[in-house]
């Protein structure tokens, strides 16, 4: 098989895709790249379908031939609004190859793994080019008025400096007292770091710290602030230039919710349809058997009415005046409307995005999918997904430390020590067959409020190599609040720490800096935005990795361990002794056919390269 750096390319980007935002009846214009070293090409064409019926396009046509690489050019029709499509590759030897999303394979392929075009480009302008903040409001800031609040009963009190309960009794009702007025008061934080979304986690009331048992949909917490609170914030974060999204619950909501409760043991009630019920009402589906977090049932239209769909609903009261929230986080996207012989799980999600589209249309839409998403998303409804199958568990396999023998169930399951190599393929098999307009918007996340710290689970000094992939690799980087400050954390409760504000904990701020010039030069550097991604080179230890656009390329270098030997042909990107260094202070070397660089232990180094059409 020829050298990973020189094998035929196709994604989605405008070198490849013409056309980003196609109509139904267009005809777009696909590119793909082969270099000499494949082998003499006999043809290329594409197989695609048409209302399900696959067939071959007419052969590709040679346009440009530059750096050894020959680029062929051909079309594709939008005979409906999702198109599939792979690479049919002959040689004059009488071999032949396919190329999907997943990548080049010597026998045919399944439909599923096909890259994808589709006519729902509809991502706002804001959301590209995105660095999204995520907060846990109980643990982010406490402002001096919180003072005044009398806890609630259920609540544990604690200080901003005392231990989080990590497990057992106590970790839902342990209450550090952050409020919206603290967020607004730190904004400035966000602007440092270069974050440009700020997502908050449920600012509804609840019966716990989380807020993920909404008591009502209709209000904000008095405990946050109450819905003043709400207006101010998102007012000054917008005058920074800071969008602000909401999370809600559509698969559930709490057991103190006065829809739960007017429905509880009273089947006559029109709310009890909310709902999976059974044996008078007594008993009820629940989220993961959790009895506080009861499972809406979407048979109802009246649930429909008062939560999804219209002007008057919950998904639409918080988007417009006077609180004007730019966009949503749906909580388990991946569950919602569906159990047992019911799924209106995609339904759901498009009633979601209509009602968006009719009340604010530059609004953005994230489904929560913790697996794989790339079959059950094509953004005609949730327009990114904050998944960890294509970059967090790969990243965390990766840069796991051996030492570490705890589990981190979310992200750690299933073997902990793959090499770059696997890292690849795991990243490809998950990321490759999003349309590309999805794969530019998902999150890329070292760790969320679901999971363990990722500082606590990685080799020492990992942190800044993870934290430049997550600004380099396809989509937006999502930063925990607290990642800056290097905190801990074990699971997801310990790992939802109040943020050391006043040095109430040990934390490690150098991070901040690195967090802060990784924004600024993906900001700079549109090729880390929308740009192709090509994978160059990869052992147990480093990876080289190139984004390329029409008017530049950004080239990465990422190693955990000492590897003297990264080099691939010189042929794979455009002019590298023009290399100027962005970030590491590392040298590219030319060495006869070959491009060389001496990484180090912990390395992340980043170049600019012109563009690979020029």
């Amino acid at each position: 098989m020829t050298n990973l750096a020189l094998q035929p390319h196709h994604d989605g980007s405008a070198l490849y895709v013409a056309n980003q935002k196609p109509k139904l009846g267009d005809k777009v214009k696909l590119r793909i790249r082969i270099h000499s070293s494949f082998g003499a090409i006999k043809q290329v064409m594409v197989r695609q379908s048409d209302s399900g019926e696959g067939f071959l396009t007419p052969k590709f046509k040679v346009f440009a031939k530059r750096h050894g690489w020959s680029w062929f050019e051909g079309q594709v029709v939008m005979y409906n609004p999702e198109i599939h499509y792979r690479f049919y590759i002959e040689l004059k030897s009488g071999e032949s190859f396919w190329l999907n999303g997943v990548g080049l394979h010597e026998l045919d392929q399944p439909d599923r793994d096909d890259f994808k075009i589709n006519t729902y480009n509809s991502v706002p302008k804001w959301a590209s080019g995105a660095v999204l903040y995520q907060v846990f409001p109980d643990r982010f800031a406490r402002s001096a008025e919180a003072d005044k609040r009398t806890p609630p009963k259920w609540a544990i009190p604690k200080k901003w400096s005392d231990p989080v309960i990590g497990k057992g009794p106590g970790t839902a009702e342990q209450f550090f007292g952050g409020d919206l007025k603290g967020i607004e008061e730190h904004l400035d934080h966000l602007k440092k770091l270069g974050a440009t979304i700020l997502y908050m986690t449920p600012f509804f009331p609840a019966g716990s710290n989380h807020r993920y048992d909404a008591s009502n949909f209709d209000s904000v917490d008095e405990l946050l602030g109450g819905n003043r609170a709400l207006q101010s914030l998102v007012q000054k974060a917008h005058s920074i230039g800071l969008k602000v999204m909401g999370d809600l619950t559509a698969n559930h909501s709490g057991d103190k919710h006065e829809w739960f409760v007017a429905a509880y043991k009273n089947p006559k009630a029109l709310e009890s349809e909310f709902y999976y019920f059974s044996d008078g009402n007594k008993k009820y589906d629940s989220w993961w058997g959790v009895p506080s977090l009861p499972k809406f049932n979407w048979n109802s239209e009246e649930l429909r009415k008062r939560f999804i769909r219209g002007k008057s609903s919950v998904v639409a009261k918080w988007l417009k005046a006077p609180y004007g929230l730019d966009g949503w986080r749906i909580d388990v996207a991946n569950m919602t409307g569906w159990i047992r012989d019911d799924n209106f799980n995609r339904e759901i999600a498009n009633t979601i995005r209509a009602t968006m589209d009719e009340v604010s249309p530059e609004t953005f839409l994230i489904g929560e999918f913790t697996s794989d998403a790339a079959n059950h998303v094509e953004g005609d409804n949730y327009q990114s997904t904050m998944t960890y199958s294509n970059f967090t568990r790969p990243t965390w396999r990766w840069l796991w430390n051996p030492k570490e023998k705890r589990d981190e169930g979310q992200v750690g399951v299933g073997r902990k020590g793959i090499g770059a190599h696997e890292l690849v393929q795991l990243h490809q098999r998950f990321a490759g067959i999003f349309p590309w307009h999805v794969r530019m918007h998902n999150l890329n996340a070292l760790d969320t409020h679901d999971t363990g710290r990722f500082k606590t689970f990685a080799i020492p000094g990992a942190q800044r190599v993870a934290a430049g992939m997550q600004f380099t690799f396809p989509g937006i980087p999502m930063i925990f609040s607290g990642d800056e400050f290097g905190l801990d954390g074990w699971n997801g409760e310990s790992s939802r720490t109040p943020m050391p504000w006043n040095l109430e904990r040990q934390a490690d701020p150098t991070m901040i800096e690195t967090y802060a010039r990784l924004s600024q030069i993906r900001k700079k550097h549109r090729a880390l935005v929308d740009g192709s991604m090509r994978f160059l080179y990869s052992s147990k230890e480093a990876l080289v990795y190139i984004r390329e656009s029409k008017t530049e390329s950004v080239l990465v270098c990422v190693s955990r361990g000492k590897d003297r030997r990264v080099e691939f042909p010189k042929d794979a990107i455009a002019s590298p002794e023009r290399a100027e260094n962005l970030f590491g202070n590392g040298n590219l070397r030319v060495v006869g056919s070959k491009v060389r660089y001496d990484a180090v232990a912990l390395d992340l180094q980043i170049w600019r390269l012109p563009s690979a059409v020029r």
